[in-house]
């Protein structure tokens, strides 16, 4: 059943890593994981879900160890490189920062799952899956009109809980963004 979500997540990986082969790797390795835990016997509720956040989880690995890569690089040329600069690491890979974007993308992943079904299908379609909005239309047989006005409340939804996030968990303002979107329904 997961193979049914090949050629979106293919798609999806393409559009986010801008490299053919490294987004089949990607898709390829996301398959590996999502059937291992399939023959493990643990039930999987959501199929789909799990391929793209085990799609997303890789695509920062791979940006981590891109970004280590580089500093490796561009210091490996200089014999005036402190020692001390070799093993702080890049701060991206510093634990409270790894916690910050988790809880970040946790907390969007949330906003995303709070909006109305159909809005939160056409906000996914085109975001995640990379669909163009007459597309999205097309498969959801809705107007463009909609699809636009179902993105737009998505992206005031992400944007709410960010400023939510930034702002120290100021509840108040990110609450009336985000009902703000579902009373126009």
């Amino acid at each position: 059943m997961v193979a049914h979500y090949y050629r979106e997540l293919l798609r999806f990986l393409q559009g986010t890593v801008r490299d053919r082969d490294t987004a089949a790797d990607l898709a390829q390795e996301s398959y590996t994981r999502v059937l291992a835990v399939q023959e493990s016997g643990e039930a999987i509720a959501e199929p789909r879900a799990l391929l793209y956040r085990t799609a997303r989880n890789l695509v920062i690995d791979q940006y981590r160890r891109s970004e280590v890569r580089g500093t490796y690089a561009a210091t490996e040329g200089d014999a005036a490189t402190d020692a001390a600069d070799w093993t702080a690491g890049p701060e991206a890979l510093e634990p409270e920062v790894g916690a910050m974007s988790s809880q970040t993308v946790d907390a969007l992943l949330a906003a995303i799952g709070e909006l109305p079904l159909r809005c939160r299908e056409a906000f996914i379609l085109h975001k995640f899956d990379g669909l163009s909005q007459a597309e999205v239309a097309r498969q959801m047989g809705i107007s463009v009109t909609m699809v636009e006005r179902h993105i737009k409340l998505g992206m005031q939804a992400c944007r709410a809980r960010q400023e939510q996030i930034q702002g120290g968990g100021a509840s108040a303002p990110a609450s009336a963004a985000t009902a703000a979107p579902r009373s126009g329904r």
